[in-house]
């Protein structure tokens, strides 16, 4: 931890924001600090970010962005009182037998990205929390940072953050790449 909430208040933020690794060793601490500064950050009137990145021993590297750990990931932001939720973007990969049994059983689709974005947005109390995603790294082909913001726009997701890939541009060509970013999450293009 690197701040409280008095020092949001202080600094004049509008949230706070905290990072937990579902599956690590360290997890439940985690989820009892948020819980707990959530509660006093949403007394004080401040929004609740939280990173859920699931990680650890008992996970495969692939697991890490396997739809079952991403959406149950959103879903433990959710259960700990998050307002915006930041994830990574699913894979189709099922880390979990038994998940893999329940989405097949529930014809869960998750064959397209678009499709996975929008199981991780119904995992944070079915949409009613602000589902964001990690850019990962930089990209150098724009119309793969383009096509994923297309599935997480038509998926129900809120938007990605994607600063190494426009920051690790030059500047006029990181301006037309925002430019249009922007204009496909606001459905101007398609």
């Amino acid at each position: 931890m690197t701040g409280s909430v008095r020092d949001a208040l202080r600094l004049g933020c509008a949230a706070i924001g905290f990072t937990i690794y579902p599956g690590s060793a360290h997890a439940r601490e985690m989820y009892e600090q948020i819980r707990a500064l959530g509660e006093e950050a949403k007394r004080a009137g401040l929004a609740v970010v939280i990173w859920s990145y699931p990680r650890g021993s008992s996970m495969s590297k692939e697991g890490e962005t396997a739809i079952d750990v991403v959406a149950y990931a959103a879903h433990i932001a959710a259960e700990l009182g998050a307002h915006i939720i930041k994830v990574k973007l699913p894979s189709a990969y099922i880390e979990q037998e038994e998940a893999r049994k329940a989405y097949i059983k529930a014809a869960v689709p998750i064959d397209t990205l678009t499709s996975r974005v929008r199981h991780v947005v119904q995992s944070a109390f079915n949409g009613s929390r602000i589902v964001i995603f990690s850019g990962g790294a930089k990209k150098d082909n724009d119309e793969v940072v383009f096509d994923e913001a297309r599935a997480i726009r038509d998926g129900g997701g809120f938007g990605s953050i994607i600063g190494r890939n426009s920051f690790q541009r030059p500047k006029e060509h990181a301006l037309r790449f925002l430019e249009t970013i922007m204009k496909i999450y606001a459905g101007e293009m398609k």
